[in-house]
């Protein structure tokens, strides 16, 4: 595995080493030793898999308490990935980074707690699965309004707006916001 930092230090890009040959591939998508080599260990206690048509924007989620640190794939299709840091005594704080995930590209991101997640569907469909730190906890989830200007995140849209659910709809500003010390 290679692990490339981003723009934001702290979220990682995650590349495996895929086996190939006439009959398909392999690729080790989670390797504990791996990762505490570069200093991340870790612990998953969850992991979920979601699907969603061309142009659905998901997020901007985190939980303010229970924080869940988030390795993200994409098993099927292409979605642009972004993460928000929301940790005020970090050099990055409220700065946003964003990746490319695919099937073909098969990289995955890391994205550690105090971060707010959410990715805009790109392809015809995607499927993404990722593996949570801590479990989800609806009351103590947030949601930071995708579109706030004072984040002013380049989301690669399509001439239509987003399919976005109610409650990402409903997401609160910046200002709003409940973050981490």
């Amino acid at each position: 595995m290679r692990f490339t930092p981003t723009a934001i230090p702290d979220v990682l890009l995650v590349e495996p080493v895929v086996h190939g040959d006439h009959r398909g591939f392999l690729m080790e998508t989670w390797h504990a030793a791996k990762f505490r080599d570069v200093g991340l260990d870790l612990t998953f206690v969850q992991d979920n898999h979601s699907g969603s048509v061309r142009n659905t924007l998901r997020g901007l989620h985190y939980q303010i308490e229970r924080p869940q640190g988030k390795l993200v794939r994409v098993v099927a299709g292409e979605i642009f990935d972004v993460s928000v840091d929301l940790r005020r005594s970090s050099a990055t704080y409220r700065r946003w980074v964003g990746v490319t995930l695919s099937a073909a590209n098969r990289r995955q991101v890391w994205i550690p707690q105090g971060f707010a997640h959410g990715f805009y569907v790109t392809g015809e469909a995607a499927e993404v699965v990722y593996k949570c730190t801590e479990l989800y906890s609806a009351e103590h989830e947030r949601t930071l309004r995708w579109d706030d200007p004072a984040i002013d995140i380049s989301w690669p849209l399509g001439p239509e707006p987003p399919l976005v659910s109610p409650k990402d709809a409903a997401g609160l500003s910046f200002q709003a916001l409940p973050t981490f010390a």
